[in-house]
């Protein structure tokens, strides 16, 4: 009995709504079986009482299953109803066997029901109707005579036959629930997993109802609001403890129904407990039915307030300057262009460099020049207005820009310069410093970038007049920068091009007072342009020291001056080359030395002489002593150039290990006339001799003191009196000259310059 009851349906399981409308199709399929048998009656019913009686039996039945409120009682009476619908309509056929297919036709509509009373009674009422009416009225039961005689017989055999029927009703309804339960307990392993991940997530998430209802919330979510686990009825969206700050976030919902696809967003909130600012990133996913009514809105919620923050903080550090806080190079170049495109006033641009920041650095130290900067910065950021951009552009440079009427710039700049009248505090000590500051103005639809470059070469015109002063841009003040731009642009094109062609060298003789013949030359090389024109120096060596380009230009002349030693080998006794500040602070300016000599197996270093000017031993940033100690140890000479136009010639001279002491022009012109002159002569050879270097005079352009330099004892001497410089060929031409006459001594006319030269 146990595993029969535990194969048969169970009974029961649907919901309410479901029962109500299958109760539904049955009452009204009822209603019309009533309609259709009081129609059928009519025409067939041998006694009105029949009829009555059916239509009695039926309509108490219909009043009950719409007025009792019980679910199971109103079933029982639609159960009845259909009874007695089938026996009323077997009645009316006198028992017509083919009237007995409507109880079978009423055994699986009361299936419906998936209740064992309604579907149990009905069968029951089935057979004691075949049975009772069979014996009481066998003509109207049974159409045949076999069953009216036997009634009971037949009563049982037709209970069974609608029996069979039904079992198979309660196979498929056994199926139903297994298949169900089934369903469901792969529904409940859904919603416990679903239960599970919207539980346990960390990220906070939260279910709404189309009205703005809260429908379920996770543990994260309400941890994250502070919200009690048991929310009271109707709590909905507004009541939670944020505050939008610039949205609400009720608009979310209507924009979910809208856009009907998921939705992310990033909204500002404030707590509502403690004020706090909170950023908060929204997903919401609405859900709909199969009517595509929106029925619920899930949403995930981060807080990415750390996150936001810091994005802010990598914007301010793009945007600022990590050691003054004022605006970075990349940040004010943006702004200032907006500053140009929207102003409806001119903007004036300021531009500023400390002087001398260098010396403060050495002085001070690196973290003082910090500290230097940020109280220039604090000190700018007084006395530039509001609204004005102002930016540290990098080292010891600093922009301001701000719209107003011309002479905006001006003003403020002449501000700057009162302002930094008063020392700034350091360490807690007042240090003095003062800027060149250059100013400009720029209109609507002027680049950028072309107002800044105007300001930086009024600053630099600024900082050539001596500092702490102030320049306003004009054009004339780019004629320098485009000089200097062109020649950069004329030595790369030359240093790129075949060099003896492009940068050739010209040689400037050095005569001997003891034998009139040409001891050695100075190498001094030329530039030659596209056009064939020769320039000198004086074109292109600010730009080459300027731009590094010394160096390779150092090297080509040195290298050449080598090749024309040696191709006048026997005629020449040594070349002279310049050395500048740049090449000589260079590390691999000795090893590049070397190399050159290495390459020429046999030369005599002592034959190659590099010239260092006073100017360049002051500047230079190298231990001066060290590095020409190295030359000297290659076997090259050195030679003091331009000596007694530094402070300190005479330590130089004591101090350097310099062969060869040129004495500058200014000593030497008018050298006959002015006997001071001929005394400081006298006592530079006399303290050149006793040091044992050599002597050149330089500037030697009139006979007078040529005559005069031989009386005091000058060993050798350079100047236009004997030559200019001459390109290569021409100075070759000029030592066969020499080496022709340098028996007959004296002095005679070069025919081929038309200069002097001693013979």
């Amino acid at each position: 009995m146990t595993r029969l009851r535990d194969r048969l349906p169970a009974g029961g399981g649907l919901r309410d709504e479901d029962w109500d409308g299958r109760h539904r199709l049955l009452t009204v399929l009822l209603t019309v079986c009533m309609v259709l048998l009081t129609v059928f009656g009519v025409f067939r019913a041998e006694h009105p009482n029949d009829l009555l009686l059916i239509d009695g039996l039926l309509l108490p039945c219909l009043v009950g299953a719409v007025r009792l409120g019980n679910r199971r009682a109103r079933s029982i009476v639609v159960a009845f109803g259909f009874a007695a619908a089938c026996a009323g309509f077997v009645a009316l056929c006198h028992g017509l066997t083919e009237a007995h297919f409507s109880f079978f036709i009423a055994v699986p509509a009361l299936a419906l029901y998936r209740d064992w009373v309604p579907f149990g009674g009905f069968l029951a009422a089935t057979v004691v109707h075949h049975a009772g009416f069979g014996v009481i009225q066998a003509d109207h039961t049974f159409g045949h005579h076999q069953a009216q005689t036997s009634p009971l017989m037949w009563a049982l055999l037709h209970g069974a036959a609608v029996l069979a029927a039904a079992g198979f009703q309660l196979i498929a309804w056994r199926l139903t629930e297994t298949e169900e339960r089934r369903a469901q307990e792969n529904l409940d392993d859904s919603e416990a997993q679903l239960s599970v991940a919207f539980d346990e997530t960390p990220v906070p998430m939260a279910m709404f109802g189309p009205d703005g209802r809260l429908q379920r919330t996770n543990p994260a979510y309400r941890a994250w609001l502070r919200l009690p686990d048991r929310l009271p009825d109707g709590f909905g969206i507004a009541d939670l403890p944020l505050v939008p700050v610039a949205a609400d976030e009720r608009r979310m919902l209507e924009m979910v129904a809208e856009s009907r696809e998921p939705l992310t967003v990033t909204r500002q909130f404030r707590r509502a407990d403690d004020g706090s600012l909170i950023w908060v990133q929204i997903h919401a996913t609405g859900l709909y039915d199969r009517n595509d009514r929106l029925r619920l809105i899930v949403t995930h919620c981060v807080d990415v307030t750390a996150t936001r923050d810091h994005e802010a903080e990598l914007r301010y550090q793009v945007r600022h300057d990590s050691l003054t806080g004022l605006l970075s190079r990349k940040a004010f170049e943006h702004d200032l262009k907006l500053m140009l495109e929207t102003s409806a006033e001119p903007v004036s641009v300021i531009y500023l460099d400390v002087d001398r920041f260098k010396s403060i650095n050495d002085g001070v130290g690196h973290g003082a020049g910090d500290d230097v900067l940020r109280a220039l910065a604090a000190r700018l950021a007084q006395v530039v207005p509001d609204g004005a951009l102002l930016a540290r552009l990098g080292g010891d440079e600093f922009i301001a820009a701000l719209p107003g009427p011309s002479g905006t710039g001006l003003r403020v700049g002449n501000g700057i310069l009162g302002a930094l009248a008063e020392p700034l505090t350091v360490g807690g000590s007042g240090l003095p410093v003062s800027v060149s500051i250059g100013v400009t103005t720029a209109f609507s639809g002027v680049p950028a970038e072309d107002a800044v470059l105007a300001a930086d070469t009024a600053m630099y015109a600024a900082k050539r007049g001596g500092g702490n002063r102030l320049q306003v841009f004009t054009e004339q003040l780019r004629v320098p920068v485009q000089e200097k731009l062109a020649a950069e642009g004329r030595l790369r094109r030359a240093l790129s091009g075949e060099l003896r062609v492009t940068l050739p060298l010209w040689f400037q003789p050095v005569v001997t007072t003891a034998t009139g013949r040409i001891a050695g030359a100075e190498a001094l090389v030329r530039m030659r342009t596209p056009d064939d024109e020769i320039l000198t120096p004086y074109h292109f060596i600010g730009a080459a020291e300027e731009t590094g380009l010394i160096v390779k230009l150092g090297e080509h002349v040195l290298r050449s001056a080598v090749d024309h030693l040696l191709h006048w080998s026997d005629r020449l006794g040594y070349v002279s080359v310049n050395v500048s500040p740049r090449q000589l602070a260079e590390p691999d300016f000795v090893p590049m030395v070397a190399g050159v000599l290495a390459g020429v197996p046999g030369l005599d270093p002592s034959r190659i002489v590099l010239e260092i000017t006073e100017t360049a031993l002051l500047s230079s940033t190298v231990d001066v002593s060290e590095r020409l100690a190295s030359l000297k140890r290659l076997g090259v000479r050195i030679a003091l150039d331009d000596f007694g136009t530094g402070y300190s010639s005479l330590t130089w001279l004591k101090s350097l290990p310099a062969d060869i002491v040129k004495l500058d022009r200014s000593f030497v012109a008018g050298l006959a006339e002015d006997p001071r002159k001929a005394s400081i002569i006298q006592a530079v050879l006399w303290l050149a001799h006793s040091l044992g270097m050599s002597t050149i005079a330089e500037g030697v352009e009139e006979p007078s003191d040529w005559e005069a330099l031989k009386a005091a004892g000058c060993p050798a001497v350079q100047g236009y009196l004997f030559s200019k410089p001459l390109p290569a060929p021409a100075f070759d031409r000029m030592l066969l000259a020499s080496h022709e006459r340098a028996t007959s001594g004296g002095v005679h006319l070069n025919e081929t310059t038309g200069t002097v030269l001693a013979g």
